[in-house]
């Protein structure tokens, strides 16, 4: 049974709506996408960096190794979030995984459709595994993290560094992970009623579309899921029960497993559309979180 901390936030979403869900236009949303962000947790430094001349953020906790290192690329259909949407959500991992994270700030839609945010997302990877915090130095561990549309961006990132020759991460975490912009997963009818952050598909489709600016919603680097998966790296793959695009991730965990990848993927019951924003909100999403430390850790060891 779900605590009654997200009992709350939940019955709160489904009486007042959110600040996304209300909005009208572009800009209306992304101010609603910043009211939902929370304050940065003490014992975290945060510095601003250009990235290939993409810039990020280098948010990292007290006691984090600077040498071991995750890139962060934050959900919001293409189109909204940026570095305050999510820069406590980075912190948060940075603390579970005792890794320096590198939120980034890509480029997006309308203004800079597909495929501006993947050349964004591998050029901060490239900038990550050669600088740290603290100096220009090689990583001891790499990892790549995102949710929603950042979700299925740390997919197509990794695609397009493997298809480019560039080295691959240690291992990547795709949370409620958009794998598919064609919209073809059973969820997004068998969901829709129950999943109280994306209440609107034609608002997440008028999202795809600006995204997309008519290039194939089925481009294996717009929509992972139709793509050839061979070679990622180990994958943990967290989603809840009651959201629309959970068949954008229980499809795309079978089909890496196919190829041979080591995927972990996670269903949680009753949880909401990247449910582990809220990890200042409710335990679960904060179990969720120590759960991504964990995966981060152990992998660590792997590669040492």
């Amino acid at each position: 049974m779900a605590s009654p901390e997200f009992a709350a936030v939940l019955e709160q979403f489904r009486s007042t709506g959110n600040e996304i869900g209300n909005a009208t236009t572009v800009e209306e949303q992304r101010a609603g996408y910043e009211a939902m962000a929370f304050p940065l947790p003490e014992g975290t430094s945060v510095t601003k960096v250009e990235a290939n001349g993409v810039p990020c953020e280098w948010i990292v906790a007290d006691g984090a190794d600077p040498d071991i290192r995750l890139a962060y690329l934050h959900g919001g259909g293409y189109v909204i979030g940026n570095l305050n949407t999510h820069r406590h959500l980075s912190a948060a991992i940075s603390r579970a995984a005792g890794c320096a994270v590198l939120a980034v700030d890509y480029r997006l839609a309308p203004e800079h459709p597909y495929p501006a945010a993947v050349e964004d997302a591998v050029a901060a990877y490239r900038f990550m595994r050669e600088n740290g915090p603290n100096a220009a130095v090689g990583a001891a561990a790499t990892f790549i993290a995102g949710d929603s549309a950042g979700g299925g961006l740390v997919l197509a990132a990794m695609l397009a560094a493997r298809d480019a020759g560039v080295p691959l991460p240690d291992a990547a975490i795709p949370l409620s992970a958009w794998t598919d912009l064609a919209f073809t997963g059973e969820s997004m009818e068998t969901r829709k009623d129950v999943d109280p952050l994306i209440t609107d598909l034609d608002s997440i489709a008028t999202m795809a579309n600006s995204y997309l600016n008519g290039a194939d919603p089925k481009d294996p680097l717009a929509s992972p899921l139709y793509a050839d998966l061979a070679g990622l790296p180990p994958l943990l793959m967290q989603v809840g029960d009651a959201e629309v695009l959970l068949s954008d991730t229980t499809r795309l965990a079978e089909k890496a497993r196919a190829a041979g990848v080591e995927v972990t993927d996670e269903v949680w019951p009753e949880m909401f559309h990247v449910f582990q924003h809220f990890c200042q909100a409710f335990p679960e999403a904060q179990e969720a979180v120590d759960r991504i430390g964990g995966f981060v850790r152990a992998h660590v060891k792997v590669a040492g």
